[in-house]
C-alpha cells in the first residue's frame, strides 16, 4: 500500500526522512510544518526526483484548531489520506516549576492535542475504506518519567498509550496504529530542547535509520518499534520493572543535567 501520506514535522529530522522514504515508494504526500520555505524546497526535491505530487501545508500545530484546518484543507483538495504520520513534536529541558508555562503548554498542544485530533479526524476515513496506516512518533521517554523534562516525557507516555489503545480498538479492521519510540537521534531536537552536551545525547542514531525502522514497522502493522537505541540501553529498558523507581528517576535526571 503506497497511497498518499500526511506527515507533520516534515521539514527536518525524522519527518523529512520519512517523507523521502514514502516518495521513493512513489507515494504522494501532504507535508506539514511551520517553515513554508523548507517545505517548498522538499516539495521541489521530491516531485522532481520521484514524479509524485506533494501538497504543502504551512501550519503551527501549537495553534488551537491547527489539526482541523489541516483536515479541512485536505478534504477541500479531495485527497484521501491512507498513511498518517504524526511526527511533529518538541521538548524542553529544565525543572517543571521553573520552565515557562506557555512553552510547556505549547508542547502539550503539539505533542498531545494536535496528534490526537489528527488521529480523530483522519482515522474514521481510513476505517470507512477499511485501509490505512498510522505512525505516531513517540519516544523511549514514554517508558519512564523524566525529571528535568517532566512535560515532554509525560506527553510521550500519552502518545504510546493512545497509539496502543487505538491499535487494539482497530484490530478487526485493516487500519493499524504503530508507535515509533526512538532513542537519542541526530535531529534538531537536542539544541531546541537545551540538551546539547548532556549524557542523554552522547550517543545518537541517524534520523534516516530511525525513519527506516519506523516506516517498515508501520507498513507491517506492528504495535511498537524501538529504534536508534544501543544494545546496552535496550537491556536497561528490559530491566526497568525490576529496578527501584527512585533509583531510575535519579539516573534519568543525571542524563539530562546540563551543568
Amino acid at each position: 500500500m503506497t497511497g498518499t501520506a500526511l506527515i507533520t514535522g516534515a521539514s527536518s529530522g525524522i519527518g523529512l526522512e520519512l517523507a523521502r522514504i514514502h516518495a521513493r515508494r512513489k507515494g504522494n504526500l501532504v507535508i506539514v510544518a511551520r517553515s513554508v520555505g523548507k517545505l517548498e524546497e522538499l516539495k521541489s526535491e521530491l516531485e522532481s526526483q520521484h514524479g509524485i505530487s506533494v501538497l504543502v501545508i504551512a501550519e503551527d500545530l501549537s495553534s488551537v484548531g491547527a489539526a482541523k484546518r489541516i483536515h479541512d484543507r485536505v478534504q477541500a483538495e479531495g485527497i484521501e489520506i491512507e498513511v498518517l504520520i504524526n511526527n511533529a513534536g518538541f521538548g524542553g529541558q529544565g525543572a517543571f516549576i521553573e520552565r515557562d508555562w506557555e512553552a510547556d503548554r505549547d508542547m502539550i498542544e503539539v505533542n498531545v492535542i494536535a496528534l490526537s485530533e489528527l488521529c480523530r479526524f483522519f482515522i474514521p476515513h481510513m476505517v470507512a475504506r477499511n485501509k490505512g496506516r498510522v505512525l505516531n512518533v513517540s519516544s523511549t521517554a514514554a517508558l519512564i518519567p523524566g525529571p528535568l523534562q517532566a512535560t515532554y516525557f509525560a506527553t510521550k507516555a500519552f502518545v504510546t498509550s493512545l497509539s496502543n489503545a487505538l491499535h487494539e480498538e482497530l484490530r478487526k479492521t485493516k487500519v493499524t496504529v504503530t508507535a515509533l519510540m526512538p532513542g537519542a537521534t541526530e535531529t534538531g531536537f537536542a539544541s531546541e530542547a537545551g540538551l546539547e552536551g548532556t549524557e542523554l545525547f552522547k550517543e545518537t542514531a541517524s534520523a534516516a535509520s530511525v525513519a527506516k525502522a519506523g516506516y517498515s514497522a508501520m507498513m507491517a502493522g506492528k504495535l511498537n518499534v524501538i529504534a536508534g537505541v544501543p544494545f546496552a540501553r535496550r537491556i536497561t529498558y528490559a530491566l526497568l520493572p525490576f529496578i527501584p523507581k527512585s533509583r531510575v528517576l535519579r539516573v534519568v535526571r543525571k542524563t539530562q543535567e546540563t551543568g
